[in-house]
This record gives structure tokens, sequence and C-alpha cells, in this order.
């Protein structure tokens, strides 16, 4: 365009120059002078354009549509050890004549679950060293927009840090909005605030076939979070590739503001979380991670509206209830339980042939601080203790009619809990083709409640979780994904930071009781089809 310009200007120039005679060499001075203002021009017009271009917020994101075949073996319901006689009112015990609790052990199939996740990404560039960064997000069931659950598991109750990983409803939320300050001052420093990206780390990013999308560990951390990092770009003086020491620091619970309560009746101290994450090497093909944070004054609950499941009300209140009607209820936490520290290292690799494979190590420790709310303290159940209707201590048979928490655990000791990770992927005819397998012990208890596994977070599991996925890839913004998601729990509460976990064979066998039905082995065949744009 500006050689036609310049010619066109050429043969205008040259008709004056032949009529009064101007030499070559002038002509060819005014041309080379004109060329250089159209230059100029077109310099000042590409700066205008780009930067009304940058100045606007720019969106991208991704659509998956779902369908899962859940199967659930050997789902057990136990009723109370002990119930209110109808005649009298008092306790009365509630065993089999083999001394076992009464329960009932059941499949359970949902053969068809279609489920709609939209993500919508969001990115400005404030300045030159400062950016914006939000994403929102939609996750519904087909068919079901209420928002609300029954409280049946530690998975179905919705709260602020796992709105993302549940099915919720048709509204998009704020699964993250964040801005970042890089090289401060000209140093290796930068330096971010908001709601941070703390969902889809490596390596749980691979089964998802996308980048990286978080930065701790999935492992430990798939979580919404309200925080601070500060990080430094330590490569640019080791000169390992990559390598980035950062600082976190979020709050998890806001104990005063909101908390229902008129004056802050109920004492509680906010929950705080920090620590460090490293990215130890990242030059592309190998990837190292190393992770250290705790959170302390964990909470036994959470800001959250749930559906009450009638079977948990007392008789008088089940009989005044409409069949297919639940009680809807505020709920919050009552007591601070404990703290928590959390510790991985994780490691990934992609091969020339384009083979990836990953290990992950996880570690959590609980503390508990003897302190307990309804389902118990920090990886412990709650003392609790047979009254009378006055509300003083009983004796079953005679004068108990119920049983009230003291506030207490049974016992107040730490507790370790660790996890294996480990994947593969292969390039396969028209994809992939990814195994996955992990394992949670008895305690195991990592922040990965808003993975949007369908059954649960696998990676919460106290148990073995086996995976096998192939992926076709369409083209460059399309796939689909195939796939089958073993869970053998081998405790309860997977996921869950009150209560004793169970071994799910006892409360199978009637030996111990859990409030909330116990899960043996779930099926999850699926298949999904992921655009991006």
């Amino acid at each position: 365009m500006k050689t036609i310009l310049a010619l066109l200007l050429a043969g205008v120039l040259m008709v004056p120059a032949l009529a009064f005679g101007t030499s070559m060499d002038d002509l060819e001075k005014k041309i080379q002078d004109l060329n250089e203002q159209i230059n100029d021009l077109q310099d000042q017009i590409d700066k205008n354009t780009m930067h009304s271009a940058t100045d606007r917020i720019s969106f991208y994101g991704d659509l998956r549509a779902k369908a899962d075949s859940l199967h659930y073996k050997d789902l057990t319901n136990v009723q109370p050890a002990f119930v209110n006689d109808p005649g009298t009112g008092l306790l009365v015990p509630n065993f089999n004549p083999d001394g076992t609790l009464k329960r009932k052990t059941d499949d359970f199939d949902n053969n068809l679950l279609y489920t709609t996740r939209l993500r919508l990404g969001m990115k400005a560039k404030v300045a030159r060293n400062v950016k914006f960064h939000g994403r929102l997000l939609m996750y519904k069931n087909w068919g079901d927009s209420t928002g609300v659950k029954v409280f049946d598991s530690w998975n179905s109750f919705t709260m602020d840090g796992t709105n993302s990983g549940n099915t919720t409803g048709d509204f998009l939320r704020v699964e993250r909005a964040y801005f970042s300050w890089s090289d401060i001052g000209h140093s290796n420093f930068y330096l971010s605030i908001g709601r941070r990206p703390s969902t889809y780390g490596p390596p749980t990013n691979i089964r998802e076939n996308e980048m990286r999308g978080g930065t701790p560990s999935g492992h430990l951390v798939n979580f919404n979070f309200d925080g601070i990092t500060v990080g430094y770009k330590l490569g640019k003086i080791t000169g390992w590739d990559g390598q980035v020491v950062r600082f976190c620091y979020g709050q998890g619970y806001e104990s005063e503001f909101g908390n229902g309560e008129l004056f802050n009746e109920i004492d509680l101290e906010d929950t705080h979380l920090g620590g460090f994450n490293i990215d130890l090497l990242n030059d592309g093909t190998n990837f190292i991670q190393l992770t250290l944070f705790g959170a302390k004054d964990i909470t036994d609950g959470f800001k959250g509206v749930l559906a009450v499941p009638n079977s948990f009300l007392p008789a008088s209140f089940q009989a005044a209830i409409f069949p297919g009607f639940n009680m809807l209820t505020r709920v919050q936490a009552t007591h601070n339980i404990g703290d928590e520290l959390l510790g991985g290292i994780g490691f990934m690799r992609e091969e020339d042939n384009g083979i990836k494979w990953f290990t992950s190590l996880g570690w959590t420790r609980t503390d508990p601080n003897g302190e307990a709310g309804l389902f118990g303290g920090l990886n412990k159940d709650a003392e609790m203790i047979p009254v009378d209707a006055n509300g003083n201590p009983a004796t079953i048979g005679v004068d108990a009619v119920a049983f009230a928490p003291t506030g207490r655990t049974l016992d107040d000791s730490a507790e370790n809990g660790y996890s294996i990770y480990a994947g593969v992927q292969v390039p396969a005819p028209m994809g992939k083709l990814g195994l996955e397998y992990n394992y949670g012990s008895k305690y195991w208890l990592p922040f990965t409640q808003a993975q949007d596994d369908i059954v649960g977070s696998k990676l919460s599991t106290r148990g073995h979780v086996g995976e096998a996925y192939y992926i076709v890839d369409v083209n460059p913004r399309m796939f689909m994904k195939f796939g089958i998601i073993y869970y053998d729990y081998e405790y309860t509460g997977s996921g869950a930071p009150v209560g004793e976990p169970k071994k799910i064979d006892d409360v199978k066998d009637g030996k111990a009781y859990s409030m909330l039905p116990a899960i043996d082995k779930v099926y999850d065949i699926n298949a999904s089809i992921t655009v991006k744009f």
C-alpha cells in the first residue's frame, strides 16, 4: 500500500517537474522525503491501533459437554446406635441381635448424567508490567439450576472454595480475578493479588488436555483461594530455566463480618493459609515443583446454604414436611478445630516422541486442638454424652432422651497422611491415551475439593483410584475424551476435615458408625467434547 501511494505521488510530482525542468536528482530527493513521511504516518497509525486494541479486555474460553454413567457399589447407610422409644421418648439401644449396628447396603446407579461447563477467561494489559486476569465459570447438570444440594456427603456441600468444581446452576461465578505486577522496580520480584489461579495445577492439567492451569500442585491444591503471591524469578540468577520462588498467603474463612450471628456471638478466629510454592525447574521438557504450606485455625465448616436430609430431622418434623420437600438452611462454622501442614514434590517430563509422564508425592499433617462441632474435630470424632430433657447428663435407658456434644474430641493426637499420584499419556491414533493412578491413606487431607470429578475429587480419595482415558483431537481447538474412573474407598470422609475416618469394611459390617452414607466402590464411565475459543 505504501509503495502504491509513493508511486502515485511520484507521478503527480513528475508533471510539474517536466514542465519546469526540475532535475531528476531533486525529484528523487522529494520522493525519498515523501516515503519517510509516509512511514512516520504508518507508525503512528499502527501505534494508535495497537493502543486501542490493548486497552480492551480480551475474552477467550472453552465449553465442555459431558455424559457420565455412575455405578455405586455397596453404598451403606447406618442407623444410629440409640434411638428414641416412641412410647417413653427415652433413648434405647438400636442394635441387631448379633450386636452390630443396623444398616442397609445397596448398589446405586445413575445411568446417565449430563453436565455442561463453560469457562470464560479474561485478560487485559494495564501497563507494560501490569496485567489483569480473570475467569468466569458455569457448571451445571442438565435440567437443574437450583444451586443448592441435599447434604448427603461433603462433596454436595457447595462453598466459597469449591463452587467452581460443583454443579451449581446456570449462573456464572468468578473462579479467578487478580492482577499481576511483574519486574517491580526493574527487579526479579513480582506481586499478584486477588482470587488466585489455584485450580487445575500440574500435573492434573495433563488429563484436562490443556496447559498448566494453576500455580500450585494439583495433587495438593484444587481450591479457590483469595490471597496474595509474592514471587521471585530466581532462574535469572541461578541460570536454571523457569526457576521461580513464591510465597503465597490467603484467607480461607472470614469469621466476623457476615457470620450470621448478632454482634459476633460465635467466637471464631479467621482461617489463614500461607507457604511456599517453588518451580525448581521448568525448561519445557522437565518440570519439578516443591510445595510446603500450612492452614491455621481451620474451622469445622464453611458458610453456605444446603437442603437438610429429612432423615436428619426429628420424627415430628418429618411428619410435617410434604413429600419432595426439604428444609433449606444457611450454615456456618462453630469451632476452630486445629491446624494443618501440607507438603509435596512433583515431577513431570515430556519426551521427544510426545510421551508425557509424571509422579507426585503428597503429605499432610493434621494437628487438632481438641475442639469439635456436631460432625467432629480435625480428623477426630466428637465426644457425645447422653442428656435428659433438661440437658443434664443422664443414663441411657433411665432418663436419657438425646445425645449432646461436649464440644471436645475423643482425643487430640496429630495424624499424618500421605498420597502418591502417577500417570502417563502417550500419542495414539487420532489423539492420546492416558493412564493414571493415585492412592490416599487414612488421614490424607488435601485441598482438592474443587476438582470437578462428578463423584468427588479423585485426589482427595482415601483409598485407590485408577483412570484410563482416550483423547481424540478433532482439530487444534476441539477434542473428544472417553474415559473410566474407578474409585475403591478404604476409609470414610474423603475430602472432609471433620470426623475420624472409619474403615469402609467396618461400616459395611456394622462395626463402625458413619453419619453420612459410606461408599465402597464407584465406576464412572464418561464421554465429553470440548471446544476452545
